[in-house]
């Protein structure tokens, strides 16, 4: 259940901030969001599937600590990063 090649590549050329950036908190936040979104998409099929829930909100809490980690570094990234996923802002 991870992400293709194609779909990795295009949201890494979409929020890198340079042109050999794969690894920045942008690029990673946006990886990480890709795959909550086709995770959620998965369990609204399948509502039993307890494993890929568990995995679902591992994926939920690891990105609330890296916009934590960006609000707190780089607020006005974050603040763009979060309007571009159309992420909630507290």
């Amino acid at each position: 259940m991870g992400l293709t090649k194609e779909v990795k590549t295009k949201v890494i050329d979409d929020y890198q901030i340079h042109p050999t950036d794969t690894g920045s908190v942008e690029v990673q936040i946006a990886l990480v969001t890709t795959r909550i979104k086709m995770l959620t998409e998965h369990l609204q099929k399948f509502d039993k599937d307890e494993s890929s829930r568990r995995g679902l909100l591992k994926l939920v809490g690891h990105r609330r600590r890296m916009l934590a980690y960006l609000k707190r570094t780089k607020y006005t990234t974050y603040l763009e990063i979060a309007e571009k996923l159309k992420l909630r802002k507290k």
